[in-house]
């Protein structure tokens, strides 16, 4: 009696023989490189960023921002003779997430120049109501003017016009100081800046 004709055929070799299916250290190895050249693909893309939605937020910002024309200011104008806006720049000066004001203002007048205040306004209260005077940076009492005026990374910056001396005109201020004002431990800090020339 013959044997099948399969039974000549040689028996399979065992998978844990075959070479294709060995786990060696060279297998791992590729295996390794092969993922960390995936995830550093991955990192170096990074995750993608929609910038549309940035100048919407922008915008939102600056509409909740308190607005100087409501304010009522600590100045003493004669009759019809009410406040002024100069100036206005808007920032988020005490890292709270809400925007504050900073104008300068200063009295109507026909003629001259008023001397200028310089006012930080905050959001009111309540809905609805004025802006509330947060501080008071520059007094018209001081008898000065302000130009110049910026706001960067939270710091308020200015140029102060002011008189040497009672006798000096009105309408040209002889003196010239560019200041700046930081908020620390919850108030606005003066700091002058070096006059020009100075050493």
């Amino acid at each position: 009696m013959q044997p099948p004709a399969d039974s000549a055929r040689p028996a399979p070799e065992p998978a844990a023989r075959r070479p294709h299916t060995r786990s060696g250290p060279g297998h791992w190895l590729a295996t390794a490189a092969a993922l960390a050249a995936v995830v550093a693909a991955a990192v170096v893309a990074g995750p993608r960023e929609d910038p549309a939605p940035a100048p919407a937020a922008a915008s939102a910002a600056t509409a909740e921002a308190p607005g100087p024309l409501a304010a009522r200011f600590p100045l003493r104008c004669g009759p019809g003779r009410g406040p002024d806006v100069v100036q206005q720049v808007t920032s988020d000066l005490d890292g709270d997430g809400r925007l504050e004001t900073v104008a300068v203002v200063r009295c109507r007048a026909d003629g001259g120049t008023p001397p200028s205040g310089v006012y930080v306004l905050a959001a009111p209260r309540e809905p609805g109501g004025r802006p509330r005077v947060l501080a008071t940076l520059v007094d018209p009492r001081e008898k000065m003017t302000v130009t110049g005026l910026t706001v960067t990374r939270g710091t308020v910056s200015a140029t102060l016009l002011g008189y040497s001396g009672p006798s000096v005109p009105r309408c040209c201020p002889d003196k010239s100081r560019t200041v700046e004002w930081h908020w620390k431990n919850g108030k606005f800090v003066l700091r002058p800046m070096p006059v020009a020339g100075s050493v």
